[in-house]
């Protein structure tokens, strides 16, 4: 088994393109953007359709798709992050923000599979939509207060609907499953190859890819790298999960860990007893939850948190995975699909996602210092970076819009408490989650624990 390096879906196209050039000296450009992940791609792409004669640069310490945009689940989620009622409270009176921000979200997924086809990118993008699965009492009743939770803020049966053990068979056969929640609007995506064609079809329009390039510091106008300063009208910071390592940003994202595992192809055989034909992504109920999809080669991946966080918001770049983690994430592969209990694990690797204090994400622009920003996905950035990217080309091209008024859109979030005491909070919250579930298997009903930790956390 292959452990570290970039993971499964960079080897899988046999390594990163060809490096780029690193910027070579001091430069100036009308918009700079600080991240080379979907992000800054996504953004740069809107801008540069928008309005062509921009000139746009982006600057990426690795090369671009370093992060977590190369190293995620390839889940292309109509969801976001972060309870219903803090987006309300950011949204206008009586104006239903919640419900507006998740239809454009929903949105976002077919916005993708337009641009995908449209430049015919070829990602292995399916939309199979979303399984949720219960694998016992407790993960059903909160499964089922989930999908109420979804009808009071305005969702019917076509976007989030529960099924039964025997229609979960239908589709999938989860060992241990007492039933599950559909919603069509998610899609499966190979991250990586996706990554490879969107930052090649920016710089088909024109935008420059700095690598090997690292920002030191961002403040008005100016982004400070060892080459010298890029000096510009905005400078976007997209930089999600590795934020913390900017001056006077440390406490604004935490870097969490998240891991993944990925099967050898499995055998004709195997997939004929498992079903999965229908390609949807998939997750357990959990607190600490697995997530996986089935991939165009034929392969189970699989992923959830091993050391959720490392003291001082430190990230690893070689993304090597603890023996323990791969133990963990594996026994949960055998558990729900017994037929694939003998496959070998081909690959394990790491990356970091950002969280902000409330578990929401936060996009806004200030004119006046000619910075602009947008982060805090929390594990569902693959499709929000997208919207992002749009809302992103609104604010700094000062054109209103449907997207400027989400309730996403000018939010700031507390920052995190300074060490230990953010250490201790993350690293507490995740065994008490652990501990959660364990209560939940052994008495088949939700956890008051679990609730506590919601609410202690602002996830609920």
């Amino acid at each position: 088994m292959r452990n570290g390096e970039l993971g499964h879906w960079w080897r899988s196209l046999g390594g990163p393109p060809p490096p780029r050039a690193p910027l070579p000296g001091p430069a100036s450009a009308d918009v700079v953007i600080v991240g080379g992940g979907y992000t800054g791609l996504w953004t740069a792409y809107y801008l540069k359709r928008a309005q062509p004669s921009l000139e746009i640069v982006v600057l990426e310490r690795e090369h671009a798709g370093f992060g977590a945009s190369g190293r995620n689940g390839g889940w292309v989620s109509g969801f976001f992050s972060g309870p219903a009622r803090v987006y309300e409270r950011q949204g206008e009176p009586h104006g239903n923000a919640f419900a507006k921000l998740q239809r454009t979200m929903f949105d976002t997924v077919e916005e993708i599979a337009a641009v995908i086809s449209e430049h015919q990118i070829d990602a292995d993008y399916v939309k199979g939509g979303r399984l949720t699965v219960a694998l016992n009492g407790g993960q059903l009743q909160r499964l089922r207060q989930e999908v109420a939770h979804s009808r009071a803020h305005g969702l019917d049966e076509r976007d989030l609907r529960e099924l039964t053990a025997g229609e979960l068979q239908t589709r999938l056969r989860v060992a241990g499953a007492v039933g599950a929640s559909f919603s069509p609007h998610v899609a499966r995506v190979h991250p990586a190859k996706l990554l490879t064609a969107l930052a090649a079809t920016v710089e088909g329009l024109g935008v420059t890819i700095y690598e090997s390039t690292p920002v030191s510091t961002i403040r008005a106008h100016e982004a400070i790298t060892p080459a010298g300063s890029v000096n510009a009208r905005w400078v976007v910071r997209a930089t999600e999960g590795y934020t913390a390592e900017l001056p006077r940003l440390r406490r604004a994202l935490v870097p969490i860990n998240s891991s993944m595992i990925v099967t050898e192809p499995l055998a004709p055989a195997v997939w004929e007893q498992l079903g999965w034909e229908g390609l949807e992504v998939l997750a357990d109920g959990a607190h600490v939850y697995v997530y996986l999809q089935r991939t165009a080669d034929g392969r189970i991946a699989i992923g959830g948190r091993g050391v959720p966080y490392r003291f001082g918001s430190r990230t690893d770049a070689g993304g090597e995975t603890a023996v323990a983690t791969v133990q963990s994430l594996h026994a949960n592969l055998r558990a729900m699909f017994p037929p694939a209990a003998d496959a070998t694990i081909d690959h394990a690797w790491s990356g970091v996602l950002g969280v902000p204090r409330d578990w929401c994400v936060s996009i806004d622009a200030d004119p006046r210092a000619g910075l602009a920003w947008a982060g805090g996905y929390v594990g569902e950035g693959v499709g929000a970076a997208n919207l992002a990217g749009r809302t992103l080309r609104d604010l700094m091209l000062g054109t209103p819009s449907a997207l400027t008024s989400l309730p996403w859109v000018g939010r700031h979030p507390r920052r995190w408490p300074p060490e230990p005491l953010r250490w201790s909070a993350i690293r507490s919250t995740y065994s008490l989650y652990r501990r959660a579930d364990r209560v939940e298997q052994r008495t088949q009903r939700p956890s008051r624990l679990g609730r506590l930790v919601d609410a202690a956390t602002g996830r609920e």
